[in-house]
Order: structure tokens, then sequence, then C-alpha cells
């Protein structure tokens, strides 16, 4: 190292100070990254949760976001920051069904077959609200397809008009609704539901499609209560922030 002067100044009032002279290069700083960005996807409710608990945190000024409710899909849209792409995020509340009730195809056009059915419904109990009910409609779904059959034998060897026959096994046998407990939607408490069963007969092939007017009633009651409670509590935690209906 060759010899160099070096000037030091002190701070007004100091009298001492302490020099360190490094050889080589400096330590390499780690690279910056890029903040991550929220994304969130919930239940209806989660903007409002979101907000109660990030409102006074810092991350975002109320007049930098903005909510979109689209009461046509039961949607409300959080963005954040809305001005700067490095640091805007989403948080998307939604009103679901729930995942047991679609998969009871309720209302959906599901074609179960008596004996399918019959062995969802039993390993499905928890929703009834007793067991003897569940197991009295597994057991007329399980013997369904018999009863059908020796029906339509006995009634074509009788006078062989098959129409008329077909249509009196359906309605004699056919168990016409069941009652289930559990939310339809995420995120809701569990609701009363009455299901009602609808055949298809095909030679002696019986299938069944289940609907619940009741539920569908329930979708368009809550449509628009729901979106007026998530605004308005939204309104209260952060009032400054723009909500636009789409």
């Amino acid at each position: 190292m060759q010899n160099e002067k070096l000037q030091i100044n002190f701070a007004p009032g100091a009298t001492t100070a302490e020099l360190i002279l490094r050889e080589g290069s400096a330590v390499k700083q780690l690279d910056p990254k890029a903040p991550i960005q929220t994304n969130i996807n919930g239940v209806i409710g989660c903007v409002v949760e979101y907000l109660t608990k990030r409102i006074n945190a810092g991350q975002f000024d109320q007049k930098d976001c903005h909510i979109l409710v689209n009461r046509d899909k039961v949607e409300i849209t959080l963005i954040t920051n809305e001005a700067d792409a490095y640091n805007r995020g989403q948080v998307v509340g939604k009103l679901s069904y729930n995942p047991k009730f679609i998969e009871f195809g309720i209302n959906a056009g599901k074609v179960w077959t008596p004996t399918e059915l019959g062995l969802f419904i039993k390993m499905n109990r928890a929703f009834f609200t007793d067991r003897q009910s569940n197991m009295a409609l597994v057991s007329t779904l399980m013997n369904f397809t018999a009863t059908v059959n020796n029906k339509i034998e006995r009634a074509v060897a009788e006078n062989g008009n098959r129409t008329d026959n077909f249509a009196q096994v359906v309605n004699s046998n056919l168990p016409e609704s069941f009652v289930i407990q559990m939310p339809i939607f995420k995120g809701i408490p569990a609701e009363t539901i009455e299901v009602e069963t609808f055949a298809q007969l095909n030679g002696r092939e019986v299938a069944f499609v289940l609907l619940s007017p009741g539920a569908q009633a329930t979708l368009e009651d809550l449509r628009d209560k729901i979106i007026d409670e998530q605004i308005a509590a939204i309104r209260e935690i952060a009032p400054d922030i723009a909500i636009i209906e789409i």
C-alpha cells in the first residue's frame, strides 16, 4: 500500500475519533427484491376482514384504493395502491357454493343412478337430521331398480301398455324428496334444504336428478342482502375508499 496522506475533520466538539481502513473489495450486498404483491381470493367477507386488520398498518392509503362490486357474480374486489404497479394489491371476496353442495349436484343437472345416489347418501349421513331417515332413504334407493324392473315386467305381461305402466312405476316408487342440513355457500351458516328427486326412466334404466327450489330462492334472496351488508361494513371501516358498482 502506498503511503498516502489523509485529512480527517472532526465533528464540532469532538476531540477523538476511530478510523478503520479496509483493504480489498467491499462485501457484496444482496440484490434488492420486488415487494410481494397482495393477491387474495376468499369468501365474501374477506375484504371486510382484510380492511379491519390492515387499515391502519401503513400498507396503503384509503384514497389510493378502490372497490369493485359485481352483484351478478356476488363478488367484491378491493384494489390497493391502484396507481403503483410495483405495490398494487388485490383482495377478492366471492359468494361461492359449498363444495359438498356441489357434490350433491343439486340444481346442476347431475344424473344419478339409484345405486350411485344411495351409496353417496350413505357416505354423507352427517348432513341428515337423523340416522333413521338417512338409512331409510338409502334402503329405498338401493332397492329401487329391482322394484322398477319387477313391476315393469308384471305390468307389461298384464296388459302390454308400456307407457302407462312406466309412469305408474316411477310415481309409485320414487322418493319424492328428502331433507339435509348444510351451508349452501361458503362462509354462510348451515341451512335446512329440501331436495326433490326427479326420475328419468328409459326402458329398465332409471336415473335421478336432484332439484331444490328453496336453495335457488336462497341464492336470489342472499345476493343483494349480503352485498349490501358488506358495503355497509366497508364504509364504516374505510369511509374514504371509493366503492364502484360494475
